[in-house]
């Protein structure tokens, strides 16, 4: 079990280190540069430019180093396939931005209906050809679990979305959304092999595969993962999760990706009801804090020990 998980991460981080060097000169190539918004932090104009879509990287380095324990470990499965699908509604959203130089990319409505029909297919096969439960661990009380009965597959459908958009969120600074979900990636990794519930191979692919995109992507970046990449994340969080049967603990090792979303509805609803005044200085949350005058760097250290801290406790709550 330990040779698996410890080939697994070995074989994404080389694919994923190796294929930088290749994918980064490409993208510079074809010209998918990110465009930096005009009314965000003036430190951030600086990065215009720099190749976006790198979240390619990582979902290669998964895909291919998952694709080889498959046939020993199928619950790797439905974890690929909403990483991946996932990943590319990221990858259109962020053709159509760079490439077709339409800076909203995707529509909302177009995007929202990507994440539903991807999780629509992940419920499909999750019920239909896996034995794992919609029940839910609940944390620190080991034998307790929730069941909703027929409201399960909609609170799947709500904590996806929300995870996947949460991790979205959090990509908004050199390292930040690699940083976090790595540690969120070995959090599942260990709970994956202690449980022996065989979707190691996976997870720590995933861990291996953001070790390698962090080469390129801390501060300062040469590469961003776009929406390629956050969002194809969100949906890895949100698989492990129900193949853990842990959602719950999503909002426990999650914490980053839940305070990024509730700053950016808190600073609307209040910009909104107020007639125009606002809670942070700007959202999502790292951006109120680089407007304190904190680092990247900074922000990011301090925002990946919180999700290690917080990874220890849900650890505990087992």
């Amino acid at each position: 079990m330990g040779k698996i998980s410890i080939t697994a991460v070995m074989v994404s981080f080389f694919i994923s280190a190796m294929a930088g060097p290749v994918l980064i000169p490409f993208l510079r190539w074809v010209k998918c540069g990110q465009m930096v918004r005009s009314d965000g932090p003036a430190a951030h104009l600086k990065k215009m430019g720099t190749p976006t879509m790198g979240g390619l990287l990582i979902l290669f380095s998964v895909t291919a180093t998952s694709l080889l324990f498959m046939r020993d470990y199928p619950k790797t499965a439905p974890i690929l396939l909403l990483t991946v699908g996932y990943g590319l509604v990221g990858l259109m959203d962020d053709y159509i931005k760079v490439v077709c130089r339409r800076s909203l990319g995707l529509t909302p409505l177009q995007k929202l209906s990507g994440q539903l029909l991807v999780t629509g297919i992940f419920v499909w096969y999750l019920t239909r050809y896996t034995d794992v439960s919609l029940a839910m661990r609940v944390p620190f009380f080991p034998d307790r679990y929730l069941d909703f009965g027929v409201w399960n597959v909609p609170i799947l459908f709500f904590v996806t979305l929300g995870t996947a958009n949460g991790t979205n969120f959090t990509d908004g600074l050199d390292g930040l959304a690699g940083s976090v979900t790595l540690m969120v990636a070995v959090f599942f990794s260990v709970v994956a092999i202690g449980c022996s519930s065989g979707i190691e191979p996976v997870t720590c692919a995933v861990a291996g595969a953001l070790m390698g995109f962090l080469l390129f992507n801390v501060h300062p970046a040469d590469v961003f993962m776009g929406d390629t990449g956050s969002l194809a994340l969100g949906g890895f969080v949100a698989a492990c999760g129900y193949m853990l049967q842990m959602p719950l603990y999503i909002a426990i090792i999650g914490i980053v990706y839940l305070l990024e979303v509730l700053s950016v509805i808190l600073q609307v609803g209040y910009y909104k009801i107020s007639g125009g005044k606002r809670i942070f200085k700007m959202a999502p949350l790292h951006h109120h804090f680089e407007l304190c005058g904190w680092s990247e760097t900074k922000i990011t250290a301090l925002f990946t020990t919180i999700t290690a801290l917080m990874c220890l406790l849900a650890l505990k709550g087992l």
